[in-house]
């Protein structure tokens, strides 16, 4: 019995610590893009973004995320795809906007690696 509920909490824990943000793989975040018209906001410093990024992403590092997220207010009714390098810029950022009121927030999972990885287009500036 123990071990079944210590299973389920661990099963559970990921869900719990992002506080309902949903992880997408690379193919559900190119549906978004091209189908919903999805905002990919990049989350990451500033030397990580220009070494290169989704092709029209935004760029709102996740420490200035807080004084930041009215630039991006327009789009809280769509997706929004976080790209980020760690999972914790991208939990920060996304919380933040679910608290304003931004009703679909996801996550990359694997991030800006994962999309390297899917030889999936990225730019440089």
């Amino acid at each position: 019995m123990i071990t079944a509920v210590i299973s389920g909490l661990l099963l559970l824990w990921p869900l719990i610590s992002q506080r309902g943000i949903k992880e997408i793989d690379t193919r559900v975040a190119i549906q978004l893009i091209n189908h919903q018209d999805a905002l990919v906001l990049d989350v990451r410093d500033d030397s990580e973004y220009a070494a290169g990024h989704l092709p029209n992403s935004r760029h709102i590092p996740s420490e200035k995320i807080e004084e930041r997220w009215i630039e991006i207010q327009k789009f809280k009714e769509k997706p929004i795809v976080i790209i980020y390098r760690s999972g914790i810029r991208s939990n920060r950022a996304s919380v933040v906007l679910k608290k304003n009121g931004f009703a679909q927030v996801f996550n990359l999972m694997g991030g800006i690696d994962t999309w390297k990885r899917a030889n999936l287009p990225i730019v440089k500036r």
